[in-house]
C-alpha cells in the first residue's frame, strides 16, 4: 500500500515548506495549537527536531514531489508518538494512510497517535494504520497500537 510513497529524512533545507503546511489554515484547525507560527519559532522548533536521537521526521515524497511529512517520537515510557501532516494540495488521496503505513513499517513497539476531536482525516488515518482508540480526554483521541 505504501509503495508509491518514498520517506526521507528531513533537512533544514525543508524549512520553508514544512512551515507552509504547518500554517495552513485546515492544518491549524486540525493541531493541537490552532496558531500561526512565525518563521524563528519554527526554526527553532526544526533544529531541535533534527539534532535529537529520540525524534525521526521524514518527508514524504510521490513522483510527483513532497506530499506531507510523518514524526516518530521515542518517550521515555517506551511509547512511540506518531504525527503527520498531509500537504493541502495532496489531501483526499489516500497519502496520509500510506505514509503513515510506510512509517510503520520501521517502527516496532508499542505506538500511539494523539488526534484533536473533529479531525476526521487523522482519525480514519490512525484507524486504517491499525490504531485503536483507547480514550478521549480534554478534546483529544488517543490512539494506541502494538507495532
Amino acid at each position: 500500500m505504501s509503495a508509491d510513497i518514498v520517506l526521507r529524512p528531513a533537512t533544514l533545507q525543508d524549512a520553508a515548506l514544512l512551515l507552509g503546511w504547518r500554517n495552513d489554515p485546515l492544518t491549524r484547525l486540525s493541531s493541537h495549537s490552532a496558531d500561526e507560527i512565525p518563521l524563528d519559532e519554527h526554526l527553532a522548533w526544526l533544529n531541535r527536531i533534527l539534532s535529537d536521537p529520540l525524534r525521526q521526521l521524514f518527508i514524504a515524497e510521490e513522483t510527483r514531489g513532497p506530499v506531507g511529512s510523518v514524526r516518530a517520537d521515542n518517550e521515555s515510557n517506551g511509547m512511540t508518538l506518531l504525527s503527520w501532516t498531509v500537504a493541502p494540495d495532496a489531501r483526499g488521496h489516500g497519502v496520509g494512510k500510506r505514509m503513515l503505513a510506510a512509517l510503520l513499517q520501521e517502527t516496532t513497539g508499542l505506538v500511539r497517535a494523539e488526534v484533536k476531536i473533529g479531525n476526521t482525516a487523522s482519525m480514519r488515518i490512525a484507524e486504517s494504520a491499525g490504531l485503536l482508540l483507547v480514550r478521549e480526554e480534554g478534546g483529544v483521541l488517543y490512539y494506541e497500537a502494538r507495532c
